[in-house]
């Protein structure tokens, strides 16, 4: 089972790079978060478009990705 969770916006913005990070251990999962601000913030030069939380599981793992949509100019 597979869920999918994006920021609402009236209108999608533009990108031209995507950045995915993921993780199954969970302190790996736990961790995830701070990686994905420590990247924007190392990055500035790169707009945030949108974000999206992605959730995978099975009987055995459980996955989380959180992909950054961004525009370089």
């Amino acid at each position: 089972m597979s869920q999918a969770v994006s920021t609402t916006r009236a209108k999608r913005q533009a990108f031209n790079g995507v950045k995915v990070f993921s993780a199954t251990m969970f302190a790996q999962r736990e961790a995830l978060g701070d990686a994905v601000t420590n990247w924007i913030t190392n990055n500035p030069q790169f707009d945030v478009s949108d974000v999206v939380v992605t959730q995978s599981s099975d009987a055995s793992f459980h996955c989380i990705a959180i992909t950054v949509f961004y525009m370089q100019h």
